[in-house]
């Protein structure tokens, strides 16, 4: 197929809702995040096909209709931007939860039949140019084989309307779990390979600093997949004015990839911390927590929550892109 032509050239940016406005479980497809590196690829479905090739025994291409035709799944998950590749360390809170519609990955592989040896999918977008003086032939990122049978889509559609340009018409990659950068956009080529690919996106960009027992960088990076345990307060808003000694529920959204198994909430600045009810994981999508708050004096006050997972992961208190949300409140 022929280079796309691109609309917004380069790098843009569209925040979603802010944590406070996240209100409803499923986010309205108008208020998600809008993030491109390299523009809008302009692709006509007549035009548009993907292809499946590397280490596989039959490579293959298949059309918007072909996909269309076959069994759809749909996948209620998180999205989340990880941040900024040029600091990484800063939270940014750019989430969404939607439901996504496609194919099963692991479907279309397995009529190529993967080879022995076949490792990492490395998924290719239709997406080119420029991103900070880096000339970039296409948007690459990879992901490891064993992660497609559990639930990465071909989708073509979100919230139950076809896919908008600016969210990867005609069809994009989707893993649930995994930060929306690995989620390639505008997708048109899926190669099977040992390694990882070598482009800036998988070597130079979303690359974390693999740390030794003291803290100090070893020199050696790891991928930014999937997504790390994490919450954010929707209620009470930042500011929002209370009164002393009536209850207060406080209330947000905590995910993590596999879930979060349990949420503490701090009214005190982390002085102390009182254990949230929780929602049990279902799928890919957030968890609703919730702890109810008596505010036993008059004055300013900081809300946080911390999320933790099973296997022991929690929300560090800063200097991470999951670092703990904090809202400011007054009591009158």
């Amino acid at each position: 197929m022929a280079r796309a032509p691109i609309d917004q050239s380069g790098p843009f940016l569209r925040h979603p809702l802010q944590p406070h406005q996240l209100l409803e479980r499923v986010t309205r497809t108008e208020d998600t995040i809008v993030l491109h590196h390299l523009g809008v690829p302009r692709l006509h479905p007549n035009d548009w096909s993907v292809s499946i090739d590397g280490l596989v025994r039959r490579p293959r291409s298949f059309t918007l209709a072909e996909l269309m035709q076959r069994p759809r799944v749909d996948i209620i998950a998180v999205h989340q931007c990880c941040g900024s590749p040029l600091d990484p360390d800063k939270p940014t809170r750019r989430i969404t939860n939607v439901v996504w519609t496609g194919v099963r990955l692991a479907d279309l592989l397995a009529e190529c039949q993967p080879e022995r040896g076949a490792s990492f999918v490395w998924s290719t977008g239709a997406d080119h140019g420029n991103f900070f003086d880096v000339e970039c032939e296409a948007f690459v990122k990879d992901l490891p084989l064993d992660r497609v049978p559990q639930d990465v889509l071909v989708a073509f559609a979100m919230n139950g309307a076809p896919l908008r340009a600016e969210n990867g018409y005609p069809a994009r990659l989707v893993v649930p779990g995994f930060y929306g950068t690995n989620s390639v956009k505008w997708l048109t080529r899926i190669t099977l390979a040992r390694e990882r690919p070598g482009g800036p996106f998988t070597t130079r960009y979303y690359c974390d600093p693999i740390r030794d027992a003291a803290g100090q960088p070893t020199g050696d990076t790891r991928p930014v997949w999937s997504i790390a345990p994490e919450s954010v307060i929707v209620s009470p808003a930042p500011d929002k004015t209370l009164s002393v000694g009536e209850a207060v529920e406080i209330w947000g959204w905590a995910w993590a990839d596999g879930g979060a198994s349990e949420v503490e909430v701090s009214t005190d600045g982390e002085s102390s911390w009182l254990r949230a009810t929780l929602e049990a994981p279902s799928g890919r999508a957030w968890q609703r927590f919730a702890a109810s708050w008596r505010p036993g004096r008059r004055g300013t006050y900081e809300l946080s929550s911390r999320a933790r997972t099973r296997d022991g992961r929690s929300q560090p208190a800063s200097g991470a892109r999951n670092a703990l949300h904090r809202v400011p409140v007054i009591v009158n």
